[in-house]
């Protein structure tokens, strides 16, 4: 069964307001309800884990590269030092 995740959802949210307008429980079908509830709700968090799992990779991706960015930025001319900048050196040495 190919249901997606709309689908699932669907089912779960009718046999969720059958249960709840009953005033009292039919048995002839609350194992058909079951049944099929517990199908849609394993539908729904395979597709639930699986987006879960590509947002992380996603986002991880783009953490670890903001991470990379902050560690090690790209060096500029203004991040350089320019030519007879002191570096704690007395500037009087010619060389």
């Amino acid at each position: 069964m190919s249901e997606t995740f709309k689908q699932s959802y669907g089912v779960l949210q009718k046999h969720a307001q059958t249960l709840r307008k009953q005033s009292e429980p039919n048995i002839d079908d609350l194992l058909t309800i079951v049944e099929e509830s517990v199908a849609a709700y394993k539908v729904c968090q395979t597709r639930i884990d699986a987006v879960e799992k590509a947002l992380e990779k996603a986002l991880g991706g783009a953490q670890q590269q903001a991470k990379d960015a902050a560690a090690d930025p790209p060096r500029t001319k203004a991040s350089e030092p320019s030519p007879g900048a002191s570096d704690g050196m007395d500037d009087d040495i010619p060389f």
